[in-house]
C-alpha cells in the first residue's frame, strides 16, 4: 500500500509562479473581444443606445470643419451651446410625452403664449421680473395640465387635443400681444441675462466638468454595487473607468473650449441642469417608472392599478411646463415677443431633436439626453449652413433626411427586438 502510495504521489509543481500566472496580454485580448462580442449582440438585438446619433453628429462636425475652419472654433461652439437650450428645453419636455407613444403639438404655442405672458405682465404692466415669470411657467404648466387630463379622460388620442391646443394657445397669444404685436424685453433684465451672460473665471467651465464626470463615475459605481449584491448583471469596474474616462475628456474638452471664446454661458449650465434632474425623475422615481411602464401597454398599466390618468395628465403638464421655460429662452435670445413667437419650423425641430436623438416614437424608449443630442445634430446643420452660405431649403432637406433615417433606425430596431423578445 506504501509503494501504491508513493507512486500516486503528486510531484510538486515546480513551475515558477511567474510562468503559473495568466499572460496579461492574452487576458486583455479576451477582455476586448468579451467587450466586443457583447456589443455586436446588442447590436444585432436593436439595443443601438446613442450610437447612430453619435455617428451622425460627428460626421456633421467633420463635414463643415472641412468646409469651414471656423465651424469648430471657440465662438461658433460657444454659440451653438447657447442657441440649442431654448427649443432642446421643448424637446425635453416631448421626450416625456413620446415615452408614453403620443405626441404632443402645442409646444409650439405654449412656449409663445407662455414669453407673451411675460413681456406683457412685465414690460406693459409693470410687474416684477420674477413674479412675471413664474406666472408665465405656471402658465405652461397650466395649459398642458388641462390637455393631459382632457387627453387621459376623454381617450382621444392626444395629437388630437393638443391640435386644438395649438390653435387655441397661438389665438390667445394674439389677443394678449394686442395690436401692438410686439413687445421689446429690457435688455438688461432677469430674463435677457439668461442667455446673455457667461461665468468668465475658467474654474467654472472646469468645475462643471470635474463635478459631471464624478457624479457619473458615483452614479455608475453604486449603480453596480446594487445589481451585484442582489446577483443582477453589473458592469465590471474597468468598462465604468473606461466611460467615465472617455466622458471626462469630453467633458474637460468642452470646458477649454467654452473659457477661449467668453467662459460657460448660464444658459447652457441651466439647461444641464434641468436635463440631469429630469433624467433622475425618469429613471429613479417611482413617477418616471410608471411613465416608462404606461409606454410600454396602457392597458397592461391599467390592470397593475396603475393611476393612468394622473401620470398622462402630469406628463402633459411636464411637457407645457419646458414649453414655457424653452419659450422664455427663445424671448431672451431675442430680447422681444412678437406675433410669430412659437411659431415656424420650432415645433419640428422639437420633435425631431428628440426622435432624432433615440426616443422611440413608440413609447417606452429614450432619455431626456436624447434630446440634448437630436438638438445638437440639428443646431449643427443650421449653423454650418449658415456658414456656408447655404440657403434654408437645402437645410430642411438634409434636416428632414437625418429625421427620416432615425425614424427607419428606429422602426428596425424595434423588430429586432422583438425578433429577441426584448420588446
Amino acid at each position: 500500500m506504501r509503494d501504491m502510495a508513493d507512486n500516486t504521489r503528486t510531484e510538486p509543481d515546480t513551475t515558477p509562479a511567474r510562468s503559473r500566472r495568466p499572460h496579461r496580454g492574452r487576458a486583455a485580448a479576451r477582455t476586448v473581444e468579451g467587450w466586443l462580442g457583447a456589443f455586436r449582440h446588442r447590436l444585432s438585438a436593436g439595443e443601438l443606445g446613442s450610437l447612430p446619433v453619435v455617428l451622425v453628429l460627428a460626421t456633421v462636425w467633420i463635414i463643415f470643419q472641412s468646409l469651414n475652419d471656423n465651424f469648430l472654433s471657440p465662438r461658433n461652439l460657444s454659440n451653438l451651446s447657447v442657441d440649442i437650450v431654448g427649443t432642446g428645453l421643448i424637446a425635453v419636455g416631448i421626450v416625456f410625452v413620446l415615452l408614453l407613444g403620443e405626441l404632443d403639438l402645442s409646444v409650439g404655442s405654449i412656449s409663445g403664449l407662455a414669453a407673451a405672458v411675460f413681456a406683457v405682465l412685465n414690460v406693459n404692466d409693470g410687474m416684477p421680473e420674477w413674479l412675471a415669470l413664474v406666472l408665465a411657467v405656471l402658465t405652461g404648466t397650466v395649459t398642458g395640465a388641462m390637455q393631459g387630463f382632457s387627453f387621459a379622460r376623454t381617450r382621444v388620442p392626444a395629437f388630437v387635443v393638443t391640435l386644438a391646443g395649438l390653435l387655441t394657445w397661438n389665438g390667445l397669444m394674439l389677443y394678449i400681444l394686442g395690436d401692438s404685436g410686439t413687445v421689446n424685453l429690457d435688455e438688461n433684465g432677469l430674463v435677457a441675462n439668461l442667455t446673455s451672460y457667461y461665468f468668465t473665471d475658467d474654474a467654472a467651465a472646469y468645475g462643471l466638468a470635474a463635478l459631471a464626470t464624478g457624479m457619473v463615475f458615483l452614479v455608475s459605481y453604486l449603480g453596480t454595487r446594487r445589481r451585484r449584491a442582489v446577483g443582477m448583471p453589473y458592469r465590471s469596474p474597468r468598462e465604468i473607468a473606461v466611460r467615465t474616462g472617455v466622458l471626462a475628456v469630453v467633458a474637460f474638452a468642452a470646458a477649454y473650449l467654452l473659457n477661449r471664446f467668453q467662459g460657460l454661458p448660464l444658459a447652457l449650465l441651466i439647461f444641464l441642469v434641468v436635463v440631469a434632474g429630469l433624467d433622475v425623475v425618469l429613471r429613479r422615481t417611482h413617477y418616471g417608472r410608471q411613465v416608462y411602464a404606461l409606454g410600454g401597454g396602457v392597458e397592461a398599466a391599467r390592470r397593475a392599478s396603475l393611476s393612468v390618468t394622473r401620470v398622462q395628465t402630469a406628463v402633459l403638464a411636464v411637457s407645457g411646463t419646458m414649453a414655457a421655460i424653452g419659450g422664455l429662452f427663445l424671448a431672451s435670445r431675442i430680447t422681444s415677443v412678437s406675433q410669430t413667437s412659437g411659431s415656424g419650423v420650432l415645433l419640428l425641430n422639437a420633435i425631431a431633436a428628440a426622435v432624432i436623438g433615440g426616443t422611440s416614437l413608440f413609447g417606452g424608449r429614450g432619455t431626456t439626453w436624447s434630446a440634448v443630442l437630436g438638438m445638437l445634430v440639428i443646431q449643427s446643420i443650421a449653423s454650418g449652413m449658415a456658414l456656408t452660405d447655404t440657403p434654408t431649403a437645402v437645410q430642411f432637406v438634409i434636416t428632414g433626411g437625418v429625421l427620416f433615417a432615425a425614424v427607419v433606425i428606429d422602426s428596425l430596431s424595434r423588430r429586432s427586438q422583438e425578433a429577441h423578445g426584448r420588446a
